[in-house]
């Protein structure tokens, strides 16, 4: 019996070897951006368990502070340890800005984390080198992404902070790593003005006769103290107590606080179903385009290849071959070429994952189904070689 990938593996290996080369480097781009969708909810479910909260307490009727910007008052904390099943309610800030280090800048989530020690939400849960804030000011951890090490000096808004620790896998829900600073410092950067924008806003409110009454001195000064200071949070980190459910905890807080609380899954929910679902959809169309694309150039190399042995398959129908067998000879080819383009992907995909500037996951599940995708297209590919092959005339094998 004859072999028609055998075959051609032997007498043209060359164009069957490296079709099978492209097209696993085209598998290799599907398995990666799966990756990238996969790397993506990992990233912002390792946000969530960062964060040690049973509860995001935010602005209400916001999908803060990760989704939307939020703003709470900074003693909201207080009122909230006064509530039955709260163990701990910690303000936290979020600001995603360009920290410069020397002539590099890096993007990075600035986190600001009220004092205390580790262990208490919000704080980075380990440390990988050096040490955690000691200090109220000027003290920086970062994630190892940001490429920062210990000792740079880290330049945030107006003030300069010392990397005194480094973290893993502390990033945003983008992919961002985080750099920690005390709480009162993030307050300051995120609200921070230029000394031109300070000026203008207090001759503004200098000129405006509400605030600058001659009777009463004191007033003019006591606003723009006001407008110096930021007494705002994004969010509040609250942990339970054993015993209640957080469902419960969340609705008491909506209800008598006039905040917004979110669950643990309600939060996840709306990191991936709504903050990467754009995303998450742009990656599916991509995923459909190359498999497209992979059907197509596997149904014209096989077509090819079958089209320079008309004379064999006319010799197989003389001989009295039955069609199905020579249709399983055409799709033996077909699931050979698929079977060299996954492995090529595979290996490509293995090694070109931690080349990406952003956390690229390969489950086991995506390689799996990655295959059976593969073989599935493959066989329908060689659909339309097997229908021409069927119509090959058993005259052609001693015609001219």
């Amino acid at each position: 019996m004859i072999s028609l990938a055998g075959r051609d593996i032997l007498h043209a290996w060359g164009k069957f070897v490296f079709t099978g080369i492209g097209l696993g480097l085209l598998i290799g781009v599907t398995l990666t951006m799966a990756g990238v969708y996969r790397g993506m909810v990992d990233d912002g479910r390792a946000l969530l368990d960062n964060s040690g909260a049973d509860l995001w307490v935010v602005q209400k009727d916001t999908l803060g502070p990760y989704a939307e910007s939020s703003s709470v008052n900074d003693d909201v904390y207080r009122s909230l340890l006064a509530m039955p099943g709260i163990a701990q309610a910690v303000n936290v800030t979020y600001l995603t800005m360009q920290v410069r280090s020397k002539d590099r800048d890096v993007r990075a989530m600035v986190v600001g984390i009220a004092p205390g020690q580790p262990g208490i939400p919000g704080w980075p849960p380990y440390l990988v080198a050096g040490r955690q804030i000691t200090r109220g000011h000027y003290e920086a951890v970062a994630d190892i992404a940001s490429g920062f090490r210990l000792g740079d000096r880290l330049a945030i808004r107006r003030n300069h902070y010392v990397v005194v620790g480094l973290t893993r896998r502390m990033v945003s829900s983008s992919g961002d790593p985080m750099v920690f600073i005390p709480l009162k410092d993030a307050q300051e950067a995120q609200f921070l003005k230029d000394n031109d924008a300070i000026w203008q806003s207090r001759r503004r409110t200098g000129a405006n006769p509400v605030f600058n009454r001659p009777a009463v001195p004191d007033l003019l000064d006591a606003v723009i103290a006001s407008q110096s200071t930021n007494a705002f949070v994004n969010a509040v980190l609250v942990t339970l107590e054993p015993g209640h459910a957080p469902e419960e905890v969340a609705r008491s807080v909506g209800r008598w606080k006039r905040l917004t609380a979110y669950t643990r899954p309600q939060m996840e929910d709306i990191l991936v179903g709504k903050l990467i679902a754009t995303s998450a959809r742009q990656i599916g169309m991509f995923l459909v385009i190359l498999a497209v694309v992979s059907a197509a150039i596997v149904a014209f190399i096989i077509y090819t290849l079958t089209m320079d042995k008309i004379r064999e398959i006319a010799v197989l129908k003389l001989i009295g071959t039955r069609n199905r067998t020579i249709a399983a000879m055409i799709m033996q080819q077909a699931l050979a070429l698929g079977l060299i383009g996954f492995v090529v992907g595979k290996i490509t995909a293995t090694f070109a994952a931690p080349l990406f500037p952003k956390y690229v996951l390969l489950v086991p599940f995506d390689s799996i189904a990655g295959f059976f995708a593969v073989l599935a297209i493959c066989v329908l590919a060689s659909v339309v070689a097997i229908r021409m092959a069927l119509r090959i005339d058993p005259a052609e094998a001693i015609g001219g």
